[in-house]
């Protein structure tokens, strides 16, 4: 497998201006990563062009030896005009084409949007959701590329219903999006769940946290609470309570060769959480293989 840096990893230093994308390139190769993960949206992080800033990035990472495997944007296909969200989307599977970046990643959904009429339930709105992931798929599929969607939102976190989302969906260029630490937010046990949907996995994110029952106090700030009202705090790449190890492993077993990006999102110390958790991720990956 081969190791990856998600740019989401670096939020707190660009939010601050202490770093620019193109700066974090240097230090994604700095950490010693084969590969970036661009997160990006619909406004260009310094006021230019999306388009443009998204095929300069790629070249400035190609040019530092870095691959670019993956292109994430959110996206939420339960709201009032899914026809303009699946439209948005498209925009970022045309930029993710010309970059030549050969996978997408896109949200599925969040939570029941204010004035929904429907059942409120995940049953409720699968053929929906689906229907517009299908067409985001299609469309992908005419521009060389692969979409997926990862365990996030709540809603559609459950190994269970990203099952049924991918049975709905039905087809080949809509892949999963495997984040070993999400199935957490949701109280389920990570390897279990991780397991029930390895023929599916075209990417990974290497994430851990720390869990703490919801019967004791709160423990304050970084802390969030899990939906079955469990406590979790994000945390280095190897210090957790999620079965990070155990998870890799699965994913090696099962034939899976390809990037695993860290995505850290913690309240330690940026670059030195990153250079911890790439040398636990790393460490992790040589006795895997080995």
């Amino acid at each position: 497998m081969k190791t990856c840096i998600s740019t989401y990893s670096f939020a707190p230093l660009i939010d601050n201006k202490k770093l620019t994308y193109f700066e974090v390139l240097d230090k994604i190769k700095e950490l010693g990563a084969e590969g970036a993960e661009f997160v990006l949206d619909d406004t260009a992080p310094d006021g230019t062009n999306p388009r443009d800033f998204a095929l300069r990035l790629a070249e400035a990472a190609r040019q530092k030896g870095l691959d670019v495997p993956i292109y994430t944007t959110s996206a939420n296909f339960l709201c009032p005009d899914v026809e303009k969200e699946i439209r948005r989307v498209e925009k970022h599977i045309d930029i993710a084409s010309e970059a030549g970046i050969p996978l997408l990643r896109h949200d599925i959904a969040w939570n029941f949007y204010e004035g929904y009429e429907g059942v409120p339930t995940f049953e409720a709105i699968l053929p929906g959701v689906a229907a517009a992931i299908r067409e985001v798929a299609d469309y992908a599929a005419k521009k060389g590329v692969t979409t997926c969607s990862e365990n996030h939102g709540r809603l559609v976190q459950d190994s269970d219903r990203l099952l049924r989302v991918f049975t709905e969906v039905n087809r080949p260029g809509y892949r999963y999006l495997c984040d070993i630490g999400n199935f957490g937010g949701v109280d389920e046990c990570c390897s279990t769940a991780v397991s029930k949907l390895l023929p599916l996995v075209c990417h990974v994110h290497a994430k851990d946290s720390f869990v703490r029952p919801g019967m004791w106090p709160d423990p304050g700030e970084g802390w969030f609470l899990s939906r079955g009202g469990n406590y979790r705090r994000p945390t280095i790449f190897g210090h957790g309570s999620q079965p990070t190890f155990q998870c890799l492993k699965i994913l090696h077993d099962s034939g899976y060769r390809g990037f695993v990006s860290l995505e850290y999102e913690g309240i330690e110390e940026t670059l030195m959480a990153l250079r911890i958790s790439m040398k636990n991720l790393n460490r992790y990956l040589e006795q895997i293989e080995g």
